[in-house]
């Protein structure tokens, strides 16, 4: 007899900040105007954003804890775009660990009620049933991301991160993943049409048209609270940007070229302006020789709404996530971080790593 398939994809999101918010208001504006769907991988068909469930929100936010993720995507400082306010989704946000989540300038713009105390993770995820577990934590906050991790996947979840911290790339979790036939996609969110893959695109392009790449610079600034994060100096003087952020963007954009050791290529965020709220703004230059060594210069500018060029990408991999978990298939999904990530393990361009996507999707890849 064949197996059931359960089409009800159970959501906890670890991190209830502006991509989760974007995501939620996605999610459920689609499900009341599925004629209004964009931004969805069309070849996903085994599931759509219908069978996505949130049912727990986890945060250290002392004004998002206790209520419900339909309210408490709203709570500041996320700063998303409202597109849609969801019903009820009896999805209660509960309060996590905070580890290393707060070291940064973050800290002045989250508060922390210290009589709310952080509940006991993995029994939660297991009350709830949890399949997917979406990590969505301020950049730098490593051991918090590994913790979350760890707990998901002891609680029987596969595990989406959206951060440049390693979960895909970490020997003992991909160990424990592979064991408990759990999946993994990861690190770093390749956002829908950014910066970087924009950048990765027109770097791509110079080698493709017989053209050489000699330097190259982006420069990223917005409102959010993630670069707010980004922006805080350590006790060495670097910036919050440095640890992963940087050499996650660096990699997607020139990993691909065969001469990325003598390209000169800087990625930096350089400012966190509280007005452009969750509206991200990305500067690009990039510099080369054609025919005969004359030069080639190209300049761009962009602007987006940084929550939602991420949460259409997530709601794609939550739908992966659990097609690998009907097959049982444990570890790191390859084909999906290799597409959806800027910092997988296996660095591909993005036109073979779609084609392995699609075979994976329709069961000719085993991952």
């Amino acid at each position: 007899m064949a197996k059931t398939i359960n089409k009800n994809i159970n959501v906890a999101i670890i991190g209830v900040g502006d991509v989760a918010s974007a995501l939620v208001q996605g999610v459920e504006n689609y499900k009341k105007n599925p004629q209004k769907i964009i931004g969805l991988l069309p070849e996903i068909t085994q599931y759509s954003v219908n069978d996505i469930n949130f049912v727990l929100g986890i945060d250290v936010n002392a004004n998002q804890v206790g209520k419900d993720l339909s309210e408490a995507i709203f709570v500041e400082p996320n700063c998303n775009i409202k597109l849609f306010e969801p019903s009820f989704l009896n999805a209660p946000v509960i309060k996590g660990q905070v580890l290393d989540g707060l070291d940064s300038n973050i800290k002045h713009i989250i508060p922390v009620d210290e009589n709310q105390k952080p509940v006991d993770v993995k029994k939660e995820l297991k009350e709830k049933n949890v399949h997917i577990a979406v990590i969505l934590l301020p950049t730098g906050c490593h051991k918090a991301v590994k913790f979350y991790a760890s707990e998901a996947l002891e609680a029987g979840a596969c595990i989406i991160n959206g951060m440049p911290s390693h979960v895909a790339k970490d020997p003992e979790l991909v160990k424990k993943a592979e064991k408990l036939k759990l999946s993994l996609i990861g690190d770093d969110i390749k956002s829908q049409i950014g910066a970087t893959i924009i950048h990765r695109s027109l770097a791509n392009l110079f080698p493709m048209r017989g053209a050489i790449l000699d330097r190259t610079i982006q420069l990223d600034w917005g409102g959010s609270s993630d670069f707010c994060n980004l922006l805080t100096p350590k006790q060495d003087g670097k910036l919050f940007y440095e640890e992963g952020k940087r050499q996650s963007k660096t990699e997607a954009v020139i990993a691909k070229l065969q001469n990325r050791d003598k390209v000169e290529c800087q990625i930096s965020a350089v400012d966190y302006i509280p007005f452009l709220k969750n509206q991200k703004e990305a500067y690009m230059r990039l510099e080369g020789r054609i025919f005969g060594g004359a030069p080639v210069r190209i300049d761009i500018t962009m602007f987006v709404e940084d929550g939602n060029n991420s949460a259409g990408i997530i709601a794609d991999c939550i739908r992966i996530s659990k097609i690998a978990n009907d097959r049982r298939i444990g570890g790191v999904l390859h084909s999906a971080c290799s597409f959806f990530n800027k910092h997988p393990p296996e660095q591909l361009e993005d036109n073979i790593a779609k084609e392995h996507l699609i075979e994976f999707i329709q069961n000719k890849r085993e991952r």
